[in-house]
């Protein structure tokens, strides 16, 4: 396979990827709010096209955050993240009493580890499946092969 191939297979992985990649959750029991779900896809094709890749989408870690706050309680730097990512969603329409729109240089550190933290468990769920699907594929070809049936020539 060329350089090209693979450069080209990249990309359509990655788009495939921020269209159908899952959002990860805390506890896969709370759903996200479908709009949220929306906003992510956006955002992760925007990411796309900006080229930056390296890490999950402000909208992912949005949704991380607030799914984890229904289950565990959170350390003050992460409300204080948690808080901003969601003033950046909400803009104008954050309450005065929720909005923050600065966080310290520590709490940018943590964040950024953690949206890279996101995108790598994002992409090994990707490939995850995907290999439940080959193997599932490969699976339904050998139940289909012409000896299972008899038909040996």
């Amino acid at each position: 396979m060329s350089n090209r191939e693979k450069t080209l297979e990249k990309q359509i992985d990655a788009l495939v990827g921020a269209l159908t990649d899952p959002i990860i959750v805390y506890d896969p029991g709370w759903d996200v709010p479908q709009r949220l779900k929306g906003e992510t896809q956006m955002a992760r094709l925007a990411q796309l096209l900006k080229d930056e890749e390296g890490t999950a989408t402000d909208m992912e870690g949005l949704a991380y955050l607030s799914n984890a706050s229904l289950v565990v309680p959170m350390r003050s730097e992460w409300v204080n993240i948690y808080m901003q990512l969601f003033t950046r969603w909400m803009g104008d329409n954050t309450p005065e009493d929720l909005r923050r729109d600065e966080i310290t240089d520590y709490e940018k550190g943590l964040l950024l580890e953690f949206k890279r933290w996101l995108r790598n468990t994002k992409v090994k769920a990707r490939k995850e499946r995907r290999r439940q699907e080959r193997a599932r594929e490969k699976a339904e070809t050998a139940t289909r092969a012409p000896e299972q049936l008899g038909l040996v020539v």
